[in-house]
């Protein structure tokens, strides 16, 4: 099935109607399944330095299901239930894989960000009430344990740790004895020993699974200082690989090469799950992914030698990989990149699609949605800025909602509004039920509408375009950071009396944070002062503001509010100004379509095009002005 518009998508529905019963009943089934029906195939290929990365191991779908079924078996026989949750702090090992799906298989997985700090990891174990944690042990170059070691005494419903051994995978590295790590209030336990003592043919406590199940709780962008907690059944994992099976975007034996972190869904599923509900094979790469050395430099020589057809990754990494020698290896293979996590610029785009002749696929996905919301269609016209057309099954809209954010109406052509997308993919709900409120939004068609935040609009022909940033994210290198997660420290200093976070353009990572501060009255602070004390108490390395702005009064609504569109301008304008070196008169405004979109005047367009094609705001030339400034 080819899908290259709307009316394909609307086809596809009418021909392959959303039914339950066609998916596996939980994502321990799809497992189960593919054993039987791709046995010997490669499913899984880790290999843990970028250098050598011939030197790898492989499991066939046969042994990726026994290693699925040996984790839930020993987490039952540790007492996790199918309401119990599995905590997981860890990089990407294979162990990962194996800890997430047999997680779901016996309870509730809840993969956490290992870069956070300890509170923070402790708070949102407290939250989920942490069962069982699956962590890294001491290993040169990553901290996990020390951090489990600080943390581990302050959630009270944590009853045991299974310990990963990231050594097994390096030869002559000496291996690592649990026993000897420092005793605590929890049973230690070696995973892999408690993963083969177990046997890999079945749960040998039989489950009943019900769809409507809750399989995992990821972590996603919130209001507070700590993410919100997202519930998402069986059946929503399930459906997005379907989806995406429809569309295109994997097909039986497709290899997907995984260099995004095992904690975010984007992995999980895109570079996951979705390849081994249809036969393909998973290319895991190295302990940090894109982060770890060589990942980047070897590229191209991974994707020849494993002969990848798709990849994700965030705009920062296609501009690394423009910069790599690519000539003289066989990349036919390599069909699509997706890009969803962040905007990518036109230059960028372009640039990237011409030079490797791969097709960049931008789409839009959020925890909520299970990860794939909308895509440009790959076997149909990709527009350039665009997040494309909703997956099938998958209902999207732009609204017109009241002030309470009840529904009025569905918006005109090209009108933006809030984007409601409603379907089987999209979650259960929020862990906490207060963060449920004002989340769904009744349409009077009898569905369950989730309020995804952002502004959008659609065009005549059924794409959409993001006008607007959902709940005023900072988006650095496709990492989402909380504004609150800035405000909120930097709010506990005493001289400081209101903050506000944004971000700041970047033409590498997207934005990066900055902050504006007003102080107390008779208040004294240096911006040197208040950034080292940004640095101490922020929690997220990524989140610690690049800059702090001392300001007298921040700009406030008709209602008393912090405007932070207007400091979002400043900062658009800054960067214009600096880029361009005072070589243009400039001006920011709102557009209702474009967003924010900067108007020059006094420099020529290919000279601005030269100095601001990677950046991802919208400009153009105020060609009513005089030519010189």
């Amino acid at each position: 099935m080819s899908i290259a518009n709307l009316a394909d998508i609307e086809r596809a529905e009418r021909e392959l109607p959303y039914e339950p019963s066609r998916l596996p009943e939980s994502t321990y089934e799809l497992f189960r399944r593919g054993a039987e029906q791709w046995g010997d195939k490669p499913a899984l290929t880790f290999f843990v330095d970028a250098e050598r990365y011939t030197d790898a191991e492989t499991y066939s779908y046969q042994q990726l299901f026994g290693k699925v079924t040996q984790v839930a078996n020993a987490l039952t026989s540790l007492g996790v239930g199918s309401e119990d949750v599995v905590s997981l702090l860890m990089p990407n090992l294979p162990e990962t894989h194996f800890a997430i799906w047999g997680a779901e298989a016996a309870g509730i997985v809840n993969p956490i960000n290992p870069l956070l700090e300890p509170d923070q990891i402790a708070a949102l174990m407290n939250a989920v009430g942490s069962k069982v944690l699956v962590t890294a042990g001491p290993f040169p170059g990553l901290d996990i344990w020390g951090k489990v070691e600080r943390l581990r005494h302050e959630v009270p419903t944590l009853q045991a740790i299974l310990v990963v051994d990231p050594a097994s995978h390096v030869s002559g590295v000496e291996a690592l004895a649990v026993e000897k790590l420092n005793p605590g209030p929890q049973r230690l336990l070696n995973f892999v020993a408690a993963m083969e003592a177990q046997p890999a043919d079945r749960l040998v406590k039989p489950r009943r699974f019900d769809r409507e199940d809750i399989a995992s709780y990821f972590l996603t962008g919130g209001t507070t200082g700590l993410p919100k907690i997202a519930m998402r059944r069986h059946r929503n994992e399930l459906a997005n690989p379907e989806q995406a099976r429809i569309l295109g975007l994997v097909t039986e034996g497709s290899v997907g090469f995984c260099g995004l972190p095992l904690f975010h869904v984007n992995a999980v599923i895109v570079t996951g799950l979705m390849f081994w509900a249809c036969g393909g094979h998973v290319i895991l790469a190295t302990p940090g992914g894109y982060r770890s050395p060589g990942v980047i430099q070897n590229f191209w020589k991974i994707v020849s030698q494993y002969r990848v057809r798709l990849f994700s990754a965030v705009p920062t990494i296609y501009a690394e990989l423009l910069n790599q020698p690519m000539d003289g290896y066989d990349l036919s293979s390599l069909e699509f990149g997706i890009c969803g996590a962040a905007p990518m610029s036109v230059a960028l785009f372009e640039q990237f699609q011409q030079k490797t002749n791969v097709r960049i696929v931008e789409g839009y996905g959020l925890t909520e949605g299970c990860c794939m919301s909308t895509a440009n269609p790959v076997h149909g016209e990709s527009r350039v800025g665009s997040i494309g057309m909703r997956v099938p099954w998958q209902e999207m809209q732009a609204a017109i909602l009241d002030d309470q954010g009840r529904y009025l109406r569905a918006c005109a052509v090209d009108e933006p509004g809030a984007l409601l997308i409603s379907g089987p993919n999209v979650f259960a709900g929020y862990l906490e039920a207060a963060q449920n409120k004002g989340a769904w939004v009744d349409c009077g068609d009898g569905r369950q509408w989730f309020n995804t935040g952002d502004l959008g609009r659609q065009d005549a022909d059924g794409y959409f375009w993001l006008t607007g940033r959902k709940k005023e994210l900072i988006i650095r290198g496709g990492h989402n950071i909380d504004p609150k997660a800035i405000e909120e420290p930097l709010a506990r200093h005493p001289a400081v009396a209101l903050v506000a976070a944004v971000g700041r353009p970047d033409a590498r990572v997207g934005e990066l944070p900055v902050a504006y501060v007003q102080l107390k009255a008779g208040a004294e602070a240096t911006e040197e002062e208040l950034l080292a004390f940004a640095a101490e108490h922020i929690g997220e390395r990524a989140a610690v503001p690049k800059r702090i702005y001392l300001i007298d009064q921040l700009p406030l609504s008709a209602v008393g509010k912090i405007f932070k569109p207007a400091l979002q301008h400043l900062e658009i304008q800054r960067v214009v100004e600096e880029t361009l070196d005072g070589s243009a008169r400039v001006r920011v405004e709102a557009d209702p379509k474009l967003g924010n979109v900067v108007t020059l005047s006094g420099i020529d367009e290919a000279e601005a095009g030269r100095l601001l094609g990677s950046f991802t705001f919208h400009w153009r030339i105020d060609t009513s002005a005089p030519s010189q400034p």
